[in-house]
């Protein structure tokens, strides 16, 4: 071959080993293709100086590469045709299916077993191959089925090889191919006149791939595997854990291990509600099904000491050399990750942690050259991560397109054996299957969370902005339970909305808050269960369990709130605004702890998220590090969210026929309407649990003041801040600024206060307080008070009112007849609907009555 006829296969070369190292081709393929485009002699020669530069930084890929050479060459070179490697192989895969077979009228083969017989069967099938016998030197089988194996070993072996299906292992829930490569795309007629050329080429790819594993499996040079361990990052696009595994060149070993023990943590986090557990299940055997599609699968482990122990047997068990994750953020499993990766690191195992769950890692926000004024809110978050920028975020990076896989898998356990999606049975052993409407309201896989998201784009993204906090039109994008899941990657969220046509500032601003949320709970490990001011948690809270439990089933008498608690029963998911509305009801109404809403929080929503659900608890209950500055009224916020009633028709079917007037407030609606309607107060629909809304607001407030005048060192004499301890992680950072208060050896940190609550500190005894949110907030007042007065009439009244506009338009029209004048004006201005809102004018001289 002269230079110029090399210069362009040796191009093509490089160009493949560029696809080799994104993942796109494995090392057989890489070698076939440079064998085919240089031809034997010059690859022969010239190959290994080819992949030399893999030599640094792929060592495990280069050794791979050149044991494959070696081992081609090796046959060659010592008159081992193809078609005898192909006998051999084609005799191992016999022979272990033949065993299994027979085995098969015993029993269902455990993966241990299927394990065992693949084994003997590739060590029998070399050494009957070295002997010149076919079936000599194999594990004992009984002798009646010698002369049918005879048969099945010498009859169309090469042929055989295309028609074997791998036998199948129950190791996820679903059936998973074992032990090679499945079917791929480009395995797949194209169509039914397809050419005989390109059948015997896909026959010789399968061919290929078979004879890769079986080297890789018995060279004692081959790379050792990788185990990819699999947490929050259930996907295969962007993940950067799943490339790492890629460049690393060996077997990769894809594993979930599932201890709850470990996920709880300390404290009462229920980091893993009912809800949870079911999208975790789901989301499984999705990827399960997406890693077959690469002909690899998801082996599952119940963890029953801890996970390093899991680990250290599954590195035993698979002689796998690297561990591959995405980090986790929360403290308790930060350490965890650091104790199992310490341990595998004395034992020789290379050990790397990703960051993609957050766009930002929360143990690297620093916030200096911002300060600490104004920490808890998602402006001074980015002001801190502008300020103090980390690695850049890059693009996503798409899937690969295959994963190469071990010869022999460890032993895991059925998707099922980790109850994740375990139903309650009632006592005569039926099923309560709670999840059904959950079912059918979601797709668990990666492909519904780039559906979704497209869907988004399209139509709600465009009303996100002023809309969002509509429950009654989908404004809003419900990727949240795949972010948690890592089914779709914050990087590809944000660069998907950023290269949308309508970019919504407000919308790039919640993966902000998510990242704000992590970061709180990096620096304030007890974030989940205790307040975070210390004079909140002397707050008196009620002790009523009949209000907390008509408030989770959706039976409190106020429909937006039981409508929107029924939703999230049902489906698992309610939109932000809903959750601020429920939220405030349970608090500043009801009175009950914020720890009872953010535990039912964590059991019913498939997004349950530690981090996010206990600072936006915190916030509402007022003891967080943020304060909420607004009331939500369960009826003005009603009034805003869903102004015709069609969401609350839709979760509270027994109001749908009440008119929109009276939808949100079925209390007021005529007893004649109501009979109308169907609705009978207390019996298909429940009386309101709870009916001075404003004085139990008011006393709310006013506890807060009290703690706080009695907990006076915890409060800014200058500013009147409230104040909290500072986390050790910011003294540092804090030092030599004026931003923290030091009251002995402690330093305290002034925080986001509201400000009805700084003008009780400095005037403890005004009776008005400008800043109250309760006589400032309710702008619709009038509305209620309209509504009120029309009742007093009654319908008795309104039928009264008809005639006589009836008999008056008779008269008119009599008298247009007649050719006499109109009516006089007096009798003119009486109309059905006043010329004024009725909502916003009392007629004057009338005495109101709420009832």
């Amino acid at each position: 071959m002269s230079t110029k006829d090399e210069v362009k296969p040796v191009a093509h070369v490089k160009h493949f080993m560029r696809e080799l190292l994104l993942g796109r081709q494995d090392p057989e393929e890489f070698f076939c293709l440079s064998l085919s485009l240089l031809g034997h002699q010059y690859t022969q020669e010239q190959f290994l100086d080819l992949i030399e530069p893999l030599a640094e930084g792929h060592e495990e890929l280069h050794t791979c590469l050149v044991t494959i050479f070696l081992d081609y060459f090796t046959k060659v070179q010592s008159g081992k045709g193809v078609e005898e490697e192909e006998l051999e192989l084609a005799l191992t895969l016999s022979m272990q299916e033949m065993r299994e077979g027979e085995l098969a009228a015993q029993g269902p083969l455990s993966h241990a077993q299927r394990l065992s017989y693949a084994q003997r069967a590739i060590r029998g099938g070399r050494v009957a191959q070295k002997n010149g016998n076919s079936h000599c030197s194999r594990a004992p089988v009984p002798c009646d089925m010698e002369q049918a194996q005879r048969e099945r070993c010498t009859e169309g072996l090469i042929g055989k090889i295309t028609n074997i299906q791998n036998e199948s292992v129950c190791v996820t829930g679903t059936e998973v191919r074992y032990p090679s490569l499945s079917r791929s795309d480009e395995d797949v007629p194209v169509g039914i006149n397809s050419s005989q050329d390109e059948k015997s080429k896909r026959s010789r790819r399968r061919r290929q791939r078979k004879r890769q594993q079986l080297a890789m499996s018995l060279s004692p040079s081959s790379p050792r595997p990788v185990l990819l361990w699999f947490r929050r990052d259930l996907r295969l696009n962007d993940n950067p854990a799943l490339i790492g595994s890629l460049e690393v060149g060996g077997p990769v070993i894809p594993v979930f291990l599932w201890c709850p023990e470990e996920e709880e943590g300390p404290g009462v986090t229920v980091a893993v509600g009912g809800a949870s557990k079911y999208w975790l299940h789901h989301a499984l055997l999705s990827l399960n099904h997406s890693l077959e599609r690469l002909g690899s699968h998801l082996v599952t482990v119940k963890v029953e000491t801890s996970s390093q122990e899991a680990l250290q047997r599954l590195v035993t068990d698979t002689g796998a050399g690297t561990l591959l994750a995405t980090a986790l953020y929360e403290p308790w499993l930060k350490e965890r990750d650091d104790l199992v990766f310490t341990a595998l690191q004395r034992q020789g195992v290379k050990c790397q942690l990703y960051h993609s769950y957050c766009l930002r890692d929360p143990n690297s926000v620093s916030t200096e050259g911002v300060g600490l004024r104004g920490i808890g809110s998602v402006s001074h978050f980015m002001s801190c991560c502008q300020q103090n920028p980390g690695p850049g975020l890059g693009t996503p990076v798409d899937a690969p397109l295959c994963l190469p896989v071990p010869s022999a898998w460890p032993q895991g356990c059925h998707l099922s054996q980790l109850a994740l999606a375990r139903m309650p049975r009632r006592k005569d052993g039926t099923v309560v299957d709670w999840a059904t409407n959950i079912r059918s309201s979601w797709d668990f896989s990666e492909e519904g969370a780039q559906a979704r998201l497209q869907a988004f784009l399209r139509d709600g993204i465009y009303r996100y902005e002023k809309e969002s906090c509509r429950a009654d039109a989908p404004n809003t994008s419900s990727l949240s339970p795949y972010l948690h899941y890592g089914q779709i990657s914050p990087r590809s969220l944000l660069s998907e909305s950023r290269s949308a046509r309508c970019r919504p500032p407000k919308f790039q601003r919640k993966l902000a808050w998510r990242d704000l949320a992590y970061w709180q709970l990096t620096l304030f490990p007890d974030l989940p269960w205790e307040s975070l001011r210390p004079p909140y948690k002397a707050l008196r809270w009620s002790s009523d369990r009949a209000h907390l439990k008509a408030w989770q089933r959706g039976r409190t008498g106020y429909p937006l709130v039981d409508a929107s608690m029924r939703q999230l029963w049902l489906t698992g998911w309610m939109n932000n605004y809903m959750r601020h509305v429920v939220a405030s009801f349970l608090i500043a109404y009801l009175h009950l702890p914020w720890q009872e809403g953010y535990r039912w929080f964590q059991d019913t929503l498939v997004d349950a998220d530690v981090a996010i659900d206990a600072m936006m608890w915190q916030n509402g209950g007022m003891c967080g590090l943020d304060h909420w500055n607004f009331v939500m009224h369960p009826v003005c916020a009603a009034l805003t969210c869903d102004p015709c009633g069609s969401f609350v028709r839709k979760w509270c079917p027994e109001l749908a026929e009440l008119p929109d007037e009276f939808i949100h407030k079925p209390w007021q609606c005529p007893t004649s309407l109501l009979r109308r309607a169907g609705v009978v107060l207390g019996q298909n629909y429940p009386e309101r649990i709870v009916t001075d809304l404003e004085e139990r607001r008011a006393q709310s407030l006013q506890d807060v003041a009290v703690v706080r005048r009695q907990f006076g060192q915890y409060v800014d004499r200058h500013s009147g801040c409230d104040l909290i301890p500072l986390p050790d992680r910011l003294v540092k950072e804090a030092l030599g600024r004026g931003d923290i208060v030091q009251s002995g050896s402690r330093f305290l940190l002034p925080v986001i206060t509201r400000m009805e609550f700084k003008h009780q500190a400095h005037d403890t005894d005004a009776k008005s307080n400008p800043f109250d949110a309760v006589l400032k907030g309710y702008v619709s007042r009038k509305r209620d008070e309209t509504i009120a007065f029309l009742n007093e009439r009654d319908f008795t009244a309104s039928v009264l009112s008809e005639n006589a506009q009836r008999r008056d338009r008779q008269e008119r029209d009599q008298r247009a007849l007649e050719g006499l004048p109109h009516p006089p004006a007096a009798h003119s201005r009486a109309r059905r609907t006043p010329s004024k809102d009725i909502f916003s004018v009392v007629p004057a001289g009338v005495t109101v009555r709420h009832k």
